[in-house]
């Protein structure tokens, strides 16, 4: 069947782009299609796969992500039948030598390393969202396939809107030959920009207006808004609307079904909470009804205990309010029936982070943005044009709405003209991520003579790019050096060493913190002021509420922003103290809006007299430290805790300066030399130790070779096998104390696993060469705990880590441990138990969503 004949049969006729990206794959040519999110793409891949099949061969479609991968797969086999179609995520792998097979982008970068043989009747590879590949941490595999994949492949490119699609056409047709760009700018869904601002001075309350205006052929700021803003007092008329306004007034416009983005998983959730209690009504009887069951039969796979563990009552009924939260902390399964159900019509608004704006089918009427700017895990980044658009992609449904709405909301943080800037530029070019690793070095080793594998590297687009980027580095680097200095100038105590004092501070056991916290809690009175120096809750508090034989002790604090929060012992950090007592307003309501706005006014005037450390009986070191009773205790603390981002990412940044006066196949020769020194390459050839590298993929790929080559892994049973394979793939996701590794026999592996990676940190930096993260053992309690089989309930009690966190990072130590079983043969036998005892319950769960 020809792609006329393929289009005569669509029920609707396809767009133009379309047919031109069409008419191109059938002359064999490999296409980069450019288009914005919901313009349809996907027929275009639809159109590659059709051809592939129509020539007796075979299609292979990529995305980065497995949730995406799991939908794809399950579009695939509605089109084509269960026997045709396969997937393969590392998690799963069903039916995978079918003649259309789904997967990550990581299994095909795998296979063309180790098994290129596979992808002999190879036709198509579709790279969905293959602007991904500007991602710092999993962009290079992009590159890879693009290069490495054999030459009788054609490509299909499919990327969202980007503002050099030009050059990176230009680029894959330099290695894959006729490439054909294809661009779309045109939405679907035609999109407004609007800006929403509280207005305290007017009846209207909330103004929400057109960003954005059309004057002789230009788009501008909306000279309304302007005006309005400029006006005097604006800091005390204007405000961030709430969110509950936003979603009324949204109602009110017939603006629903919405993606409401907050870049905070905390946020998402308090955002849905307090919209259901505030009682707005957007879901019928009928609907509940339909919720529930849809719910229910998504969940089915999950065991009793373990939905109440994930707070599954008040999930639903957030459900059948019509609104719920989407982001990285829930599990697979609630996840995907949140999409089901917004895919349905059933969920009328969703708060989510951005990670919901990669791939998944979930248009709205609306997206809102409710700030900006969001924060990377060091520092806040405002968005880019072209997150901008990503993000409101989703607004407009094709079909069903002739007009999608972009609402950004005020922020005094960012002026206004920016905003209007960011929403008007449309796109932001698509940057390289490339550079060899560990891993792909062994494998250019194995696959290539060596003037070929440097020629690959001089031909990747991270190499076209990395020429021009030494001036934007030096750029980035100045403020950042300054910023350090002026932290250290913070972080200085004329009464002791500030860095000595945070070390006893990480040093307190967990279990006896919290139980000198809980002492401390019962101690606590109406009215005393609290001084939290670390921790996500650091800051300036003061009680207006104890509970009296509560047990675990609790007590009511509220913050200098105002926030009121109900706190227990895991809550407070070593060195918290009583700095004196306000008078509380009479009469008590504690509850009332006006006694906390009174109560938080005094507290920011509030000026210590004295400091009270929560401390154990008898000689503390931390107490007895001579910063404790510094005044300035806590600027003190947050600056050195702060120093150590700043000089990783000025050591990082410097570094990477040094490395671009040289290149890519510079840089792969330093590689090279450090694979010589340790023992892994024997000039250009791969020793043993070599070969068993080229098939950990792993961003920590050396180190968890080497610790094997060490024999830290030899003789542990499979609960520690799977603790210690866990500090490879876990990354807190913010500042954490030390961990304990769960047995006395670990500690001491665990001990050489850190020394070999100083040892590796050092040859890194003699050829300077990026530094390969450290491990990190925060998980490894949990992973022993699980393959012992507690449950989900004693694990999640009194660890910060969300379900969802906790799922996926057993996902990856199984990947991991996968990868060790099939390297590493005299492993086989306890990684396998491993494997098994880890894949279980919520987790297998995971793997199958």
């Amino acid at each position: 069947m020809s792609v006329t004949e393929f289009f005569a049969n669509l029920p609707f006729r396809p767009d133009a782009f379309q047919e031109l990206a069409a008419e191109a794959i059938e002359t064999g040519a490999s296409v980069v299609v450019a288009a914005p999110t919901g313009s349809g793409k996907t027929l275009v891949a639809e159109v590659a796969v059709h051809l592939a099949l129509a020539r007796g061969r075979r299609a292979f479609y990529t995305t980065p992500i497995k949730a995406l991968s799991n939908q794809k797969f399950a579009d695939f086999r509605t089109s084509y039948g269960e026997e045709r179609v396969g997937l393969l995520t590392g998690d799963n792998s069903i039916n995978g030598n079918a003649p259309i097979v789904v997967m990550t982008t990581e299994v095909l970068r795998n296979m063309i390393y180790s098994d290129p043989e596979s992808l002999d009747y190879l036709d198509t590879v579709i790279l969905d969202e293959v602007h991904y590949l500007q991602d710092r941490f999993r962009g290079a595999v992009w590159e890879e396939v693009i290069i490495h994949a054999p030459s009788h492949i054609q490509l299909v490119c499919l990327s969202a809107t980007v503002s050099n699609a030009d050059e990176f056409t230009d680029w894959v047709r330099s290695r894959r030959g006729p490439t054909k760009l294809v661009i779309e700018e045109t939405r679907p869904v035609p999109l407004e920009s609007l800006y929403a601002v509280k207005d305290r001075f007017s009846d209207e309350g909330l103004v929400i207006e057109p960003m954005l205006v059309r004057r002789k052929g230009r788009t501008e700021p909306n000279p309304d808004i302007v005006r309005l803003l400029a006006r005097k007092r604006s800091r005390r008329r204007y405000a961030t609307p709430r969110r509950g306004e936003v979603v009324a007034a949204l109602a009110g416009r017939d603006m629903l079904p919405a993606i409401y983005f907050i870049f905070s998983r905390a946020g998402c959730e308090d955002a849905a909470e307090r919209l259901m209690e505030g009682g707005i009504g957007l879901t019928t009887s009928e609907e509940r009804s339909l919720i529930r069951q849809h719910a229910e039969q998504r969940t089915a796979h999950l065991d009793d205990q373990d939905l109440a563990v994930l707070g599954y009552d008040r999930w639903i009924a957030l459900l059948q309010s019509g609104i719920a939260a989407h982001h990285a902390g829930l599990v697979p399964a609630f996840k995907e029936t949140v999409e089901d159900l917004f895919l349905r019509g059933l969920i009328r608004v969703v708060f989510a982070t951005e990670t919901l704006a990669l791939g998944i089918n979930m248009p709205a009427k609306t997206v809102v943005l409710e700030n900006l700017s969001r924060f990377t895990g060091e520092t806040h980044e405002v968005l880019r044009p072209g997150d901008y658009t990503q993000l409101t992609g989703r607004a407009g449904r094709r079909g069903i709405d002739t007009q999608g709405y972009g609402v950004v909301l005020y922020s005094r943080f960012i002026e206004f003209d920016r905003v209007a800037g960011i929403a008007s530029a449309g796109s932001h070019a698509l940057r390289s991520s490339f550079r060899p690793t560990y891993n792909m070095a062994a494998n250019l080793v194995a696959n290539y003579p060596q003037v070929q594998a440097e020629k690959l590297l001089n031909a990747s687009y991270g190499q076209y790019q990395r020429r021009r980027s030494v001036a934007s580095l030096r750029r980035t680097l100045e403020p950042k050096e300054q910023r350090l200095g002026e932290l250290e100038k913070e972080s200085q105590c004329e009464r002791g060493d500030v860095e000595e004092y945070l070390q006893l501070l990480r040093a307190v056991d967990g279990a006896g913190l919290r139980k000198v916290a809980g002492n401390f809690i019962r101690t606590l009175q109406p009215g005393q002021v609290l001084e939290i120096p670390g921790g996500k809750r650091s800051g300036r508090y003061v009680v207006v509420k104890q509970w009296r034989g509560a047990d675990p002790p609790r007590v009511v604090l509220i913050s200098e922003k105002g926030t009121v929060a109900q706190f227990r012992s895991g809550d407070f950090s070593p060195g918290t103290a009583r700095l004196g007592v306000l008078s509380l307003p009479k009469p008590y309501q504690p509850r009332d809006p006006g006694f906390q706005q009174t109560v938080v006014t005094a507290l920011r005037s509030f000026r210590s007299t004295r400091t009270d450390p929560m401390q154990p009986a008898g000689a503390d070191p931390v107490t007895d430290h001579p910063v404790a009773d510094c005044p300035d205790r806590s600027t003190h603390i947050k600056a050195a805790r702060l120093i150590e981002r700043s000089r990783r990412e000025v050591q990082r940044l410097r570094h990477q300066l040094a490395l671009e006066g040289g290149g890519l196949v510079e840089e792969f020769h330093a590689i090279l030399d450090l694979l010589g020194e340790w023992g892994y390459v024997d000039g250009w050839g791969l020793t043993p130790a070599g070969e068993q590298l080229r098939f950990i993929y792993n961003e920590l790929d050396l180190l968890v070779t080497e610790s094997v080559s060490l024999g830290v892994f030899d003789n542990l049973d499979a609960a520690e096998t799977a603790a210690l394979a866990s500090c490879f793939v876990y990354e807190p996701r913010a500042e954490q104390m030390d961990h304990q590794l769960p047995t006395p026999g670990l500690e001491e592996r665990w001990s050489s696993v850190v020394d070999c990676g100083n040892s590796l940190n050092q040859a890194e930096r003699t050829r300077h060469l990026p530094e390969t993260r450290q491990p990190h053992p925060g998980f490894s309690a949990l992973a022993f705990a699980w393959a012992h089989g507690e449950d989900l309930d004693s694990l999640l009690d009194d660890d910060d880590l969300a379900a969802g966190d906790f799922v996926r990072t057993c996902r990856q130590l199984l990947d991991l441990l996968r990868q060790l079983r099939d390297a590493e043969p005299t492993l086989r036998r306890q990684v396998s138990d491993a494997i098994r005892m880890l894949d279980r319950g919520v987790v297998a769960a995971g793997g199958l969503s």
